[in-house]
């Protein structure tokens, strides 16, 4: 495949992976609305495309995802959710990043998608003290901890369940 056609497709594909993440942030504010989790858990669908994108595409892709998922976060939720949703997603994609680059025959992405989820909610908890100029927002770790965990484990499930029938995109890299 020659280049110009190789980055068109790379190109084609980032764009989809993003759409596909604002569409699974959509649905899963609206699933969560009515159940009653602690403030700041969600399951974090979206991120099946973002690790996808960093395993499949690159570090550059995923990281366009997460500006594109902060992006919507602050036009729908607000300005302190779009800076929480940025610093949360690039922690989380550089912990991706990291694990993946080791041997992967030691991880699956059920693992990566725990560390990463935890590191997305240490990223957001840190940002939020920042923001209050407080550590106050650290004592909520805890439970955003196990919830990380436990979500990030659920995504990455589901990851490694579809990762076979995607896998046909990893001529891009």
């Amino acid at each position: 495949m020659n280049d110009k056609r190789r980055r068109l497709t790379r190109l084609t594909v980032t764009a989809m992976l993003a759409a596909a993440a604002l569409a699974m942030s959509f649905f899963e504010r609206l699933l969560t609305a009515g159940l009653p989790l602690p403030p700041g858990v969600k399951p974090g669908f979206s991120n099946i495309a973002v690790l996808f994108a960093c395993a499949a595409v690159g570090l550059p892709c995923a990281l366009f995802i997460v500006v594109i998922k902060a992006g919507f976060a602050f036009l729908t939720a607000g300005a302190t959710a779009g800076f929480l949703s940025l610093c949360g997603g690039l922690l989380s994609v550089l912990t991706m990043f990291a694990l993946l680059k080791l041997k992967r025959e030691r991880l699956t992405y059920a693992g990566i998608s725990v560390c990463s989820a935890v590191a997305h909610n240490i990223g957001q908890l840190g940002a939020a003290s920042l923001l209050a100029g407080s550590a106050l927002y650290l004592s909520w770790l805890p439970v955003l901890l196990v919830s990380g965990a436990v979500f990030g484990a659920v995504t990455g499930v589901i990851l490694n369940v579809v990762m076979p029938a995607l896998t046909n995109v990893r001529f891009l890299r």
